[in-house]
Protein backbone atom coordinates (compact mmCIF):
# COMPACT_ATOMS: atom_id res chain seq x y z
CA UNK A 1 0.00 0.00 0.00
CA UNK A 2 0.99 3.59 -0.56
CA UNK A 3 0.24 6.35 1.92
CA UNK A 4 -3.41 7.07 1.11
CA UNK A 5 -6.83 7.63 2.68
CA UNK A 6 -10.49 7.05 2.02
CA UNK A 7 -14.04 6.74 3.27
CA UNK A 8 -16.08 3.82 4.66
CA UNK A 9 -19.63 3.81 3.31
CA UNK A 10 -21.94 0.96 2.36
CA UNK A 11 -23.95 1.50 -0.86
CA UNK A 12 -27.26 1.08 0.97
CA UNK A 13 -26.53 4.44 2.64
CA UNK A 14 -26.62 6.44 -0.60
CA UNK A 15 -29.55 8.83 -1.14
CA UNK A 16 -32.18 7.47 -3.52
CA UNK A 17 -35.82 8.06 -4.39
CA UNK A 18 -36.34 4.32 -4.12
CA UNK A 19 -35.90 3.79 -0.37
CA UNK A 20 -32.38 2.37 -0.27
CA UNK A 21 -29.02 3.39 -1.64
CA UNK A 22 -28.39 1.83 -5.03
CA UNK A 23 -25.95 1.86 -7.95
CA UNK A 24 -27.56 4.83 -9.66
CA UNK A 25 -26.88 8.57 -9.73
CA UNK A 26 -25.91 9.01 -6.07
CA UNK A 27 -23.23 6.32 -6.31
CA UNK A 28 -21.55 8.23 -9.14
CA UNK A 29 -21.86 11.50 -7.26
CA UNK A 30 -20.12 9.90 -4.28
CA UNK A 31 -17.21 8.85 -6.52
CA UNK A 32 -17.05 12.45 -7.78
CA UNK A 33 -16.93 13.62 -4.15
CA UNK A 34 -14.02 11.28 -3.36
CA UNK A 35 -12.19 12.56 -6.41
CA UNK A 36 -12.78 16.19 -5.41
CA UNK A 37 -11.54 15.43 -1.88
CA UNK A 38 -8.46 13.71 -3.36
CA UNK A 39 -9.27 10.40 -1.69
CA UNK A 40 -8.11 7.13 -3.21
CA UNK A 41 -10.12 4.43 -1.40
CA UNK A 42 -13.77 3.59 -0.90
CA UNK A 43 -14.46 0.83 1.64
CA UNK A 44 -17.75 -1.06 1.66
CA UNK A 45 -19.39 -3.89 3.61
CA UNK A 46 -20.23 -7.30 2.06
CA UNK A 47 -22.36 -6.90 -1.08
CA UNK A 48 -24.35 -10.14 -0.91
CA UNK A 49 -28.13 -10.58 -0.66
CA UNK A 50 -29.08 -10.15 2.99
CA UNK A 51 -31.43 -12.28 5.04
CA UNK A 52 -31.65 -12.43 8.84
CA UNK A 53 -31.74 -8.95 10.36
CA UNK A 54 -30.80 -7.37 7.00
CA UNK A 55 -27.16 -7.85 7.96
CA UNK A 56 -24.59 -7.87 5.14
CA UNK A 57 -22.70 -10.36 7.33
CA UNK A 58 -25.57 -12.88 7.08
CA UNK A 59 -26.04 -13.35 3.34
CA UNK A 60 -27.86 -16.02 1.36
CA UNK A 61 -24.84 -16.26 -0.92
CA UNK A 62 -21.11 -15.61 -0.77
CA UNK A 63 -21.03 -15.02 -4.53
CA UNK A 64 -24.23 -13.21 -5.52
CA UNK A 65 -24.96 -9.49 -5.34
CA UNK A 66 -27.75 -7.86 -3.35
CA UNK A 67 -30.77 -7.25 -5.65
CA UNK A 68 -31.79 -4.27 -3.48
CA UNK A 69 -28.71 -2.42 -4.78
CA UNK A 70 -29.91 -2.53 -8.38
CA UNK A 71 -30.87 0.93 -9.63
CA UNK A 72 -34.41 1.15 -11.09
CA UNK A 73 -33.23 4.33 -12.79
CA UNK A 74 -30.59 2.36 -14.73
CA UNK A 75 -33.17 -0.28 -15.68
CA UNK A 76 -35.40 2.47 -17.02
CA UNK A 77 -32.53 3.80 -19.18
CA UNK A 78 -32.31 0.31 -20.70
CA UNK A 79 -36.05 0.57 -21.48
CA UNK A 80 -36.84 -2.46 -19.31
CA UNK A 81 -39.04 -0.29 -17.09
CA UNK A 82 -41.51 2.39 -18.07
CA UNK A 83 -41.75 5.86 -16.57
CA UNK A 84 -45.05 4.85 -14.96
CA UNK A 85 -43.46 1.84 -13.29
CA UNK A 86 -40.72 4.02 -11.81
CA UNK A 87 -43.26 6.52 -10.55
CA UNK A 88 -45.12 3.72 -8.77
CA UNK A 89 -42.52 3.86 -5.97
CA UNK A 90 -44.15 4.76 -2.65
CA UNK A 91 -42.86 7.56 -0.45
CA UNK A 92 -39.92 6.09 1.45
CA UNK A 93 -38.04 7.62 4.41
CA UNK A 94 -35.07 9.76 3.38
CA UNK A 95 -32.68 8.94 6.24
CA UNK A 96 -33.33 5.27 6.95
CA UNK A 97 -34.05 2.08 5.03
CA UNK A 98 -37.48 0.55 5.61
CA UNK A 99 -36.33 -2.90 4.55
CA UNK A 100 -39.72 -4.69 4.33
CA UNK A 101 -41.29 -1.87 2.27
CA UNK A 102 -38.24 -1.47 0.04
CA UNK A 103 -37.91 -5.19 -0.55
CA UNK A 104 -41.58 -5.58 -1.45
CA UNK A 105 -41.51 -2.77 -4.03
CA UNK A 106 -38.03 -3.55 -5.37
CA UNK A 107 -38.82 -7.21 -6.00
CA UNK A 108 -41.96 -6.28 -7.92
CA UNK A 109 -40.05 -3.78 -10.04
CA UNK A 110 -37.28 -6.30 -10.78
CA UNK A 111 -39.86 -8.80 -11.99
CA UNK A 112 -41.35 -6.10 -14.20
CA UNK A 113 -37.86 -5.37 -15.56
CA UNK A 114 -37.37 -9.07 -16.34
CA UNK A 115 -40.57 -9.08 -18.36
CA UNK A 116 -39.42 -5.91 -20.10
CA UNK A 117 -36.10 -7.55 -20.94
CA UNK A 118 -37.81 -10.61 -22.35
CA UNK A 119 -40.05 -8.40 -24.47
CA UNK A 120 -37.51 -6.03 -26.03
CA UNK A 121 -33.98 -7.45 -25.64
CA UNK A 122 -32.25 -7.91 -28.99
CA UNK A 123 -29.92 -10.75 -29.95
CA UNK A 124 -26.85 -8.93 -28.65
CA UNK A 125 -28.44 -8.36 -25.22
CA UNK A 126 -29.49 -12.00 -24.99
CA UNK A 127 -26.01 -13.10 -26.01
CA UNK A 128 -24.40 -10.98 -23.26
CA UNK A 129 -26.83 -12.40 -20.71
CA UNK A 130 -26.09 -15.96 -21.79
CA UNK A 131 -22.34 -15.32 -21.68
CA UNK A 132 -22.69 -14.03 -18.11
CA UNK A 133 -24.64 -17.15 -17.10
CA UNK A 134 -21.99 -19.38 -18.67
CA UNK A 135 -19.10 -17.50 -17.09
CA UNK A 136 -20.65 -17.70 -13.60
CA UNK A 137 -22.29 -21.11 -13.78
CA UNK A 138 -20.07 -22.48 -10.98
CA UNK A 139 -22.25 -20.62 -8.45
CA UNK A 140 -25.10 -18.96 -10.38
CA UNK A 141 -27.18 -22.04 -11.18
CA UNK A 142 -27.25 -23.28 -7.59
CA UNK A 143 -27.96 -19.79 -6.27
CA UNK A 144 -30.78 -19.09 -8.75
CA UNK A 145 -32.37 -22.45 -7.94
CA UNK A 146 -31.95 -21.84 -4.21
CA UNK A 147 -33.68 -18.45 -4.19
CA UNK A 148 -36.40 -19.66 -6.57
CA UNK A 149 -37.25 -22.55 -4.23
CA UNK A 150 -37.00 -20.25 -1.22
CA UNK A 151 -39.44 -17.86 -2.86
CA UNK A 152 -41.86 -20.72 -3.61
CA UNK A 153 -41.53 -21.88 0.02
CA UNK A 154 -42.50 -18.43 1.35
CA UNK A 155 -38.89 -17.62 2.33
CA UNK A 156 -38.60 -20.52 4.77
CA UNK A 157 -35.03 -21.64 5.61
CA UNK A 158 -33.90 -24.47 3.35
CA UNK A 159 -33.87 -27.02 6.18
CA UNK A 160 -37.66 -26.49 6.45
CA UNK A 161 -38.34 -27.23 2.77
CA UNK A 162 -39.72 -30.59 1.66
CA UNK A 163 -36.94 -33.02 2.54
CA UNK A 164 -36.31 -34.11 -1.07
CA UNK A 165 -35.47 -30.53 -2.03
CA UNK A 166 -33.66 -29.71 1.21
CA UNK A 167 -31.44 -32.77 0.84
CA UNK A 168 -31.02 -32.21 -2.92
CA UNK A 169 -32.51 -35.49 -4.13
CA UNK A 170 -31.41 -35.43 -7.79
CA UNK A 171 -34.73 -36.62 -9.24
CA UNK A 172 -36.86 -34.26 -7.14
CA UNK A 173 -34.54 -31.32 -7.79
CA UNK A 174 -34.40 -31.91 -11.52
CA UNK A 175 -38.19 -32.16 -11.69
CA UNK A 176 -38.65 -28.95 -9.74
CA UNK A 177 -36.18 -27.10 -11.95
CA UNK A 178 -37.97 -28.23 -15.11
CA UNK A 179 -41.31 -26.97 -13.84
CA UNK A 180 -39.90 -23.67 -12.59
CA UNK A 181 -37.35 -22.80 -15.24
CA UNK A 182 -38.66 -19.26 -15.78
CA UNK A 183 -38.45 -18.41 -12.07
CA UNK A 184 -34.83 -19.64 -11.99
CA UNK A 185 -34.05 -17.66 -15.13
CA UNK A 186 -35.48 -14.53 -13.51
CA UNK A 187 -33.02 -14.81 -10.64
CA UNK A 188 -30.16 -15.24 -13.11
CA UNK A 189 -31.35 -12.06 -14.83
CA UNK A 190 -31.35 -10.17 -11.53
CA UNK A 191 -27.75 -11.18 -10.89
CA UNK A 192 -26.83 -10.18 -14.43
CA UNK A 193 -28.25 -6.70 -13.95
CA UNK A 194 -26.50 -6.33 -10.62
CA UNK A 195 -23.23 -7.39 -12.27
CA UNK A 196 -23.63 -4.89 -15.13
CA UNK A 197 -24.39 -2.00 -12.80
CA UNK A 198 -21.61 -2.79 -10.32
CA UNK A 199 -18.95 -3.27 -13.01
CA UNK A 200 -19.96 0.03 -14.63
CA UNK A 201 -19.62 1.81 -11.27
CA UNK A 202 -16.30 0.11 -10.54
CA UNK A 203 -14.96 1.23 -13.92
CA UNK A 204 -16.05 4.80 -13.15
CA UNK A 205 -14.27 4.61 -9.79
CA UNK A 206 -11.06 3.42 -11.46
CA UNK A 207 -11.26 6.21 -14.01
CA UNK A 208 -11.30 8.64 -11.08
CA UNK A 209 -8.42 6.99 -9.25
CA UNK A 210 -10.57 5.27 -6.62
CA UNK A 211 -9.80 1.74 -5.41
CA UNK A 212 -12.60 -0.24 -3.75
CA UNK A 213 -12.05 -2.22 -0.56
CA UNK A 214 -14.51 -5.08 -0.26
CA UNK A 215 -15.33 -7.20 2.77
CA UNK A 216 -15.60 -10.97 3.16
CA UNK A 217 -17.04 -12.57 6.32
CA UNK A 218 -14.99 -15.59 7.38
CA UNK A 219 -18.16 -17.66 7.90
CA UNK A 220 -21.34 -18.01 5.85
CA UNK A 221 -24.98 -18.13 6.92
CA UNK A 222 -26.53 -21.56 7.40
CA UNK A 223 -29.54 -20.51 5.33
CA UNK A 224 -27.44 -19.89 2.23
CA UNK A 225 -27.01 -21.34 -1.22
CA UNK A 226 -23.45 -22.39 -0.34
CA UNK A 227 -24.40 -24.57 2.64
CA UNK A 228 -27.40 -26.03 0.79
CA UNK A 229 -25.39 -26.86 -2.34
CA UNK A 230 -22.08 -27.86 -0.65
CA UNK A 231 -23.08 -29.53 2.64
CA UNK A 232 -19.97 -31.72 2.65
CA UNK A 233 -17.81 -28.60 3.18
CA UNK A 234 -19.48 -27.80 6.52
CA UNK A 235 -19.77 -29.52 9.89
CA UNK A 236 -23.28 -30.93 9.42
CA UNK A 237 -24.95 -34.19 10.45
CA UNK A 238 -26.75 -36.65 8.16
CA UNK A 239 -29.86 -34.45 8.11
CA UNK A 240 -27.68 -31.45 7.18
CA UNK A 241 -28.07 -29.72 10.54
CA UNK A 242 -24.99 -28.09 12.13
CA UNK A 243 -23.15 -30.12 14.73
CA UNK A 244 -21.00 -27.17 15.85
CA UNK A 245 -21.35 -23.43 15.26
CA UNK A 246 -19.24 -20.28 15.30
CA UNK A 247 -18.84 -17.56 17.89
CA UNK A 248 -16.30 -16.07 20.28
CA UNK A 249 -15.77 -16.86 23.97
CA UNK A 250 -16.61 -14.65 26.95
CA UNK A 251 -14.42 -11.58 27.22
CA UNK A 252 -14.29 -8.07 28.67
CA UNK A 253 -17.26 -7.02 26.52
CA UNK A 254 -19.56 -10.01 27.14
CA UNK A 255 -19.84 -12.46 30.03
CA UNK A 256 -21.42 -15.08 27.77
CA UNK A 257 -19.39 -14.44 24.62
CA UNK A 258 -20.99 -14.08 21.20
CA UNK A 259 -23.01 -16.94 19.70
CA UNK A 260 -23.02 -16.26 15.95
CA UNK A 261 -24.53 -19.61 14.99
CA UNK A 262 -22.83 -19.95 11.58
CA UNK A 263 -21.90 -23.50 10.58
CA UNK A 264 -18.18 -24.19 10.77
CA UNK A 265 -16.08 -25.35 7.86
CA UNK A 266 -14.88 -28.91 7.48
CA UNK A 267 -11.35 -27.67 6.84
CA UNK A 268 -9.88 -31.15 6.24
CA UNK A 269 -12.37 -31.65 3.40
CA UNK A 270 -11.64 -28.22 1.94
CA UNK A 271 -7.92 -28.94 1.95
CA UNK A 272 -8.37 -31.99 -0.30
CA UNK A 273 -8.93 -29.87 -3.42
CA UNK A 274 -6.69 -26.96 -2.44
CA UNK A 275 -9.49 -24.95 -0.82
CA UNK A 276 -11.16 -24.59 -4.21
CA UNK A 277 -14.36 -23.13 -2.75
CA UNK A 278 -12.33 -20.35 -1.11
CA UNK A 279 -10.31 -19.84 -4.28
CA UNK A 280 -13.54 -19.30 -6.20
CA UNK A 281 -14.93 -17.03 -3.48
CA UNK A 282 -11.95 -14.68 -3.46
CA UNK A 283 -11.43 -14.78 -7.21
CA UNK A 284 -15.01 -13.75 -7.93
CA UNK A 285 -14.95 -11.03 -5.26
CA UNK A 286 -11.72 -9.65 -6.71
CA UNK A 287 -13.56 -9.16 -10.01
CA UNK A 288 -15.69 -6.61 -8.12
CA UNK A 289 -13.21 -4.98 -5.71
CA UNK A 290 -9.50 -4.17 -5.53
CA UNK A 291 -8.74 -5.16 -1.94
CA UNK A 292 -10.56 -7.29 0.62
CA UNK A 293 -10.95 -6.82 4.35
CA UNK A 294 -11.21 -10.36 5.70
CA UNK A 295 -13.44 -10.46 8.77
CA UNK A 296 -12.45 -12.33 11.97
CA UNK A 297 -8.96 -13.08 10.68
CA UNK A 298 -8.00 -14.80 13.91
CA UNK A 299 -10.42 -17.64 13.02
CA UNK A 300 -7.96 -18.90 10.41
CA UNK A 301 -5.42 -19.53 13.17
CA UNK A 302 -7.82 -20.86 15.82
CA UNK A 303 -11.61 -20.57 16.00
CA UNK A 304 -14.12 -20.96 18.83
CA UNK A 305 -16.21 -24.10 18.29
CA UNK A 306 -19.55 -24.27 20.12
CA UNK A 307 -21.75 -27.40 20.18
CA UNK A 308 -24.96 -26.74 18.25
CA UNK A 309 -27.92 -26.04 20.50
CA UNK A 310 -26.00 -24.24 23.23
CA UNK A 311 -27.82 -21.11 24.48
CA UNK A 312 -24.58 -19.07 24.76
CA UNK A 313 -20.97 -19.18 23.61
CA UNK A 314 -19.63 -20.10 27.05
CA UNK A 315 -19.24 -23.82 26.47
CA UNK A 316 -16.91 -24.01 23.51
CA UNK A 317 -13.32 -24.79 22.69
CA UNK A 318 -10.50 -23.39 20.57
CA UNK A 319 -9.83 -25.51 17.49
CA UNK A 320 -6.92 -25.08 15.11
CA UNK A 321 -7.79 -23.44 11.80
CA UNK A 322 -6.08 -24.03 8.45
CA UNK A 323 -3.33 -21.52 9.31
CA UNK A 324 -0.31 -21.10 6.99
CA UNK A 325 -1.31 -23.86 4.61
CA UNK A 326 -4.53 -22.07 3.70
CA UNK A 327 -3.02 -18.73 2.74
CA UNK A 328 0.01 -20.28 1.04
CA UNK A 329 -2.26 -22.46 -1.09
CA UNK A 330 -4.40 -19.45 -2.05
CA UNK A 331 -1.30 -17.39 -2.81
CA UNK A 332 0.09 -20.13 -5.05
CA UNK A 333 -3.22 -20.27 -6.94
CA UNK A 334 -4.21 -16.60 -7.06
CA UNK A 335 -0.94 -14.69 -6.66
CA UNK A 336 -0.36 -11.99 -4.08
CA UNK A 337 -3.46 -11.64 -1.90
CA UNK A 338 -4.62 -8.01 -1.47
CA UNK A 339 -6.11 -8.66 1.96
CA UNK A 340 -6.57 -6.51 5.06
CA UNK A 341 -6.68 -8.64 8.20
CA UNK A 342 -9.45 -7.73 10.65
CA UNK A 343 -7.29 -8.48 13.68
CA UNK A 344 -9.30 -6.67 16.35
CA UNK A 345 -10.00 -8.07 19.79
CA UNK A 346 -7.86 -10.54 21.75
CA UNK A 347 -5.12 -11.37 19.26
CA UNK A 348 -2.37 -13.89 20.05
CA UNK A 349 1.25 -13.87 18.85
CA UNK A 350 0.33 -16.80 16.59
CA UNK A 351 -2.33 -14.70 14.84
CA UNK A 352 0.12 -11.82 14.44
CA UNK A 353 2.69 -14.21 12.97
CA UNK A 354 0.14 -15.55 10.48
CA UNK A 355 -0.78 -12.00 9.45
CA UNK A 356 2.82 -10.82 9.15
CA UNK A 357 4.05 -13.90 7.31
CA UNK A 358 1.95 -12.88 4.32
CA UNK A 359 2.39 -9.15 4.72
CA UNK A 360 -1.29 -8.46 5.41
CA UNK A 361 -1.93 -5.05 6.96
CA UNK A 362 -3.81 -5.19 10.24
CA UNK A 363 -6.46 -2.79 11.57
CA UNK A 364 -6.17 -0.02 14.15
CA UNK A 365 -9.27 1.69 15.57
CA UNK A 366 -8.87 4.99 17.39
CA UNK A 367 -12.00 4.48 19.50
CA UNK A 368 -10.18 1.54 21.15
CA UNK A 369 -7.03 3.55 21.87
CA UNK A 370 -7.58 5.48 25.09
CA UNK A 371 -8.48 2.97 27.79
CA UNK A 372 -5.38 1.03 28.88
CA UNK A 373 -2.61 3.55 29.35
CA UNK A 374 0.09 4.65 26.95
CA UNK A 375 1.02 1.07 26.00
CA UNK A 376 -2.37 0.53 24.28
CA UNK A 377 -1.49 -0.85 20.80
CA UNK A 378 -4.27 1.21 19.18
CA UNK A 379 -2.53 4.50 20.07
CA UNK A 380 -0.90 5.94 16.94
CA UNK A 381 2.63 6.05 18.39
CA UNK A 382 2.62 2.22 18.36
CA UNK A 383 1.45 1.71 14.77
CA UNK A 384 3.25 -0.43 12.26
CA UNK A 385 3.50 1.27 8.91
CA UNK A 386 1.75 -1.68 7.26
CA UNK A 387 -1.64 -1.10 8.84
CA UNK A 388 -5.00 0.57 8.24
CA UNK A 389 -6.25 3.07 10.81
CA UNK A 390 -9.94 3.85 11.32
CA UNK A 391 -11.61 6.43 13.50
CA UNK A 392 -14.30 3.75 13.96
CA UNK A 393 -15.88 0.90 12.03
CA UNK A 394 -19.44 -0.09 11.08
CA UNK A 395 -19.71 -1.86 14.47
CA UNK A 396 -18.77 1.23 16.47
CA UNK A 397 -20.78 4.24 17.43
CA UNK A 398 -19.98 7.35 15.44
CA UNK A 399 -17.00 9.21 16.92
CA UNK A 400 -19.29 11.98 18.15
CA UNK A 401 -21.66 9.44 19.70
CA UNK A 402 -18.76 7.51 21.22
CA UNK A 403 -17.29 10.62 22.85
CA UNK A 404 -20.67 11.39 24.43
CA UNK A 405 -21.03 7.91 25.96
CA UNK A 406 -17.54 7.33 27.41
CA UNK A 407 -16.67 8.34 30.97
CA UNK A 408 -15.31 11.74 32.02
CA UNK A 409 -11.98 10.08 32.77
CA UNK A 410 -11.79 8.53 29.31
CA UNK A 411 -12.69 11.86 27.70
CA UNK A 412 -9.86 13.46 29.68
CA UNK A 413 -7.39 10.84 28.38
CA UNK A 414 -8.48 11.49 24.78
CA UNK A 415 -7.99 15.21 25.34
CA UNK A 416 -4.57 14.74 26.96
CA UNK A 417 -3.37 12.59 24.07
CA UNK A 418 -4.49 15.05 21.41
CA UNK A 419 -3.34 18.06 23.43
CA UNK A 420 -6.31 20.24 22.54
CA UNK A 421 -9.67 20.98 24.20
CA UNK A 422 -12.32 18.57 22.90
CA UNK A 423 -16.09 18.81 22.69
CA UNK A 424 -18.76 16.81 20.88
CA UNK A 425 -18.48 19.43 18.13
CA UNK A 426 -14.80 18.94 17.34
CA UNK A 427 -13.87 15.42 18.43
CA UNK A 428 -14.67 13.73 15.10
CA UNK A 429 -12.56 16.18 13.05
CA UNK A 430 -9.78 15.80 15.64
CA UNK A 431 -9.73 12.00 15.39
CA UNK A 432 -9.84 12.13 11.59
CA UNK A 433 -6.83 14.43 11.71
CA UNK A 434 -5.08 12.06 14.15
CA UNK A 435 -5.72 9.09 11.85
CA UNK A 436 -4.51 10.98 8.79
CA UNK A 437 -1.38 12.13 10.68
CA UNK A 438 -0.47 8.61 11.81
CA UNK A 439 2.22 6.42 10.25
CA UNK A 440 -0.39 3.88 9.06
CA UNK A 441 -0.22 3.55 5.28
CA UNK A 442 -4.00 3.79 4.89
CA UNK A 443 -6.42 5.94 6.90
CA UNK A 444 -10.19 5.42 6.68
CA UNK A 445 -13.07 7.33 8.25
CA UNK A 446 -16.76 6.39 8.12
CA UNK A 447 -18.73 9.03 6.23
CA UNK A 448 -20.73 9.66 9.42
CA UNK A 449 -17.56 10.95 11.10
CA UNK A 450 -16.79 13.19 8.16
CA UNK A 451 -20.30 14.62 8.55
CA UNK A 452 -19.73 14.91 12.35
CA UNK A 453 -22.95 13.01 13.11
CA UNK A 454 -24.04 11.58 16.44
CA UNK A 455 -25.38 8.24 17.64
CA UNK A 456 -28.47 8.57 15.43
CA UNK A 457 -26.23 7.78 12.43
CA UNK A 458 -24.77 4.57 13.86
CA UNK A 459 -24.81 1.69 11.36
CA UNK A 460 -24.78 -1.34 13.66
CA UNK A 461 -24.92 -2.31 17.32
CA UNK A 462 -23.42 -5.84 17.55
CA UNK A 463 -25.61 -8.40 19.25
CA UNK A 464 -28.85 -6.57 18.44
CA UNK A 465 -31.42 -7.02 15.67
CA UNK A 466 -34.04 -4.71 14.25
CA UNK A 467 -32.63 -1.18 13.98
CA UNK A 468 -29.28 -1.87 12.31
CA UNK A 469 -27.98 -1.23 8.77
CA UNK A 470 -30.61 1.46 8.10
CA UNK A 471 -28.67 4.74 8.08
CA UNK A 472 -28.69 6.88 4.93
CA UNK A 473 -27.43 10.37 4.23
CA UNK A 474 -29.28 13.11 2.37
CA UNK A 475 -27.96 14.32 -0.95
CA UNK A 476 -27.36 17.88 0.22
CA UNK A 477 -24.99 16.67 2.98
CA UNK A 478 -22.24 15.86 0.47
CA UNK A 479 -20.89 19.39 0.10
CA UNK A 480 -17.97 21.02 -1.66
CA UNK A 481 -16.91 22.49 1.69
CA UNK A 482 -16.51 19.05 3.29
CA UNK A 483 -14.60 17.81 0.22
CA UNK A 484 -12.31 20.81 0.46
CA UNK A 485 -11.63 20.25 4.18
CA UNK A 486 -10.80 16.58 3.60
CA UNK A 487 -8.58 17.47 0.66
CA UNK A 488 -6.71 19.97 2.84
CA UNK A 489 -5.79 17.54 5.62
CA UNK A 490 -4.97 14.84 3.05
CA UNK A 491 -2.47 17.20 1.47
CA UNK A 492 -0.99 18.21 4.84
CA UNK A 493 -0.37 14.58 5.79
CA UNK A 494 0.69 13.46 2.28
CA UNK A 495 -2.31 11.22 1.62
CA UNK A 496 -3.84 13.06 -1.34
Amino acid sequence: MQRKSGILLHPTSFPSRYGIGDLGTSAYRFIDFLKAAEQSHWQILPLGPTSYGNSPYQCTSSFAGNPLLISPEQLSKQKYLTKEQLESAPKFPDEAVDFPAVSSWKMSILKAAYQGFRSIADDAEWRCFEEFCLQHQSWLNDFACFVAIKEAQEEQPWNEWPSALALRDSKALSGWQSKNDDSIQYHRFVQYQYHLQWQKLKQYAHQHGIRIIGDVPIFVAYDSAEVWSNPDLFELDEMKNPTVVAGVPPDYFSETGQLWGNPLYRWSKMKEDGYQWWQNRLKILLESVDMIRIDHFRGFEKYWEIPAGQPTAIHGQWVEGPQMDFFQTLKNALGELPLIAEDLGMITPEVENLRDSFGFPGMKVLQFAFFEGTDNPYLPHHYQKNSVVYTGTHDNNTTRGWFAEISDGDRKRVQEYLGVPLTSENVAPALIRLAWASTAQLAIAPLQDLFNLGEEARMNVPGTVGENWKWRYRDEMLTDQIASQLKKISKIFQRS
